[in-house]
């Protein structure tokens, strides 16, 4: 197979992708109370809200990557962009919340796809710190859109209602229309039978490095979606009182220091090791949600500042860890098996935060959720097996 390192996509179009994958969830959270009460549906029910657009691709992402390994990058995105687009737009005309839970998870399908696809396309055309600084750059847009998003739901549901979000779910369909224009994909299709090719990606994904980084990127994402994105707003309301514009405006604070954080990232990669940017990003995620859960407004804020230094150091680096782990004819797969992983986190996250306000306040499942991170972060310190070698 030929090296693909030729006639590199956009940038733009790549962060466009990327922000289309941010909005499958984001969007909505700022909403959360006030879509649930128009259906008549407990508060607990937030977790299966969220969940429903994710669920599916727990199975659906590695199935995604096997599929861009033997067909093509292109061909793959296109639909995927097109299912997202399609059937998120369906679910502001939901007549029930079965209905908006049952086109989620189609809606899920599409989106499934496209934050592996975005880190495989850079991975295929950019290397060692050009690589490193683009995953950088693509974190940023995450934690960006992140914020961003939040607010523009809640300040849209307090303008014209909640079914109104579901329109931003068309730009999906204008993205993939460029896609098919201006995405230039030599990808060489594999002809060695499935079964090898799945063989040779569990092989890869046994190496302990991989496994590892695949289950703390399930932790950062349980972290996100679960204690931050579904709790925060929940905690915003029923403690502070705050409307959903204003519990958007506190989700969009991480924005301005996670952004910054991945864009600079390779500067500390080439001053620390990945063992201790992931122990430290950690480690900072516990002791903002302590903080969060036991300080005022204002503590809180300033919590959620810090929060986001730890979402713009984690997530680009162990993206490109795995992207430096994978053999290019399996990297599809194994981005895949690492998205699957975080689909896990972001699924359950909701679906467990969900479940844990219905026995303790929201103040407390912060305080024991920043606790619990604190002893992975000191494990995370301990353990071997990362590459030692500082970036060049």
């Amino acid at each position: 197979m030929n090296s693909i390192r030729t006639d590199p996509p956009s940038r733009l179009l790549v962060f466009a992708v990327t922000a289309m994958a941010l909005l499958n969830n984001s969007v909505l959270m700022s909403s959360t109370p006030e879509i649930l009460e128009s259906f008549g549906e407990p508060i607990e029910r937030a977790g299966m809200l969220i969940a429903a657009g994710t669920v599916i691709g727990i199975v659906a992402a590695p199935a995604i990557g096997f599929l861009a390994d033997r067909y093509g990058r292109k061909r793959v995105l296109v639909p995927c962009l097109l299912v997202f687009g399609v059937f998120g737009s369906l679910g502001g005309f939901s007549p029930s919340f079965r209905w908006l839970l049952a086109v989620r998870v189609i809606q899920g399908l599409g989106s499934a796809g496209l934050i592996n696809l975005v880190i495989v396309l850079i991975s295929d055309h950019w290397s060692g710190s050009e690589r490193t600084r683009l995953l950088g750059q693509n974190s940023a847009v995450i934690t960006a859109f992140l914020a961003v998003f939040p607010f523009l739901g809640g300040a849209t549901t307090d303008l014209f209602g909640w079914r109104w979000n579901f329109a931003y779910y068309g730009l999906a369909l204008v993205v993939g229309a460029v896609v098919v224009r201006s995405l230039h994909d030599p990808w060489e299709g594999r002809t060695d039978p499935v079964g090898r090719q799945l063989r040779d990606a569990l092989v890869e994904l046994s190496v302990p490095v991989n496994a590892v980084a695949i289950v703390l990127g399930s932790l950062i994402f349980f972290v996100m979606f679960g204690v931050f994105l579904t709790l925060i707003p929940i905690h915003l309301d029923e403690v502070f009182g705050l409307g959903p514009t204003k519990r958007g405006i506190v989700a969009a604070v991480p924005a301005v220091t996670s952004t910054a954080t991945a864009l600079v990232v390779t500067w500390f990669r080439a001053r620390m090791s990945i063992r201790a940017m992931l122990a430290v990003g950690l480690g900072v995620f516990a002791v903002t949600f302590v903080a969060m859960g036991l300080g005022n407004l204002w503590l809180l804020v300033a919590a959620a500042a810090a929060y986001g230094l730890a979402e713009g150091a984690t997530i680009p680096t162990l993206q490109d860890l795995v992207a430096e782990q994978a053999p290019e004819r399996l990297r599809g797969a194994l981005m895949a098996f690492w998205v699957g992983g975080l689909r896990i986190g972001q699924t359950t996250g909701p679906l467990v935060i969900g479940a844990a306000i219905g026995w303790w306040t929201t103040g407390t499942v912060l305080v024991a959720a920043g606790v619990v991170l604190a002893v992975i972060a000191l494990t995370v310190g301990r353990l071997r097996i990362f590459p030692t070698a500082r970036l060049v």
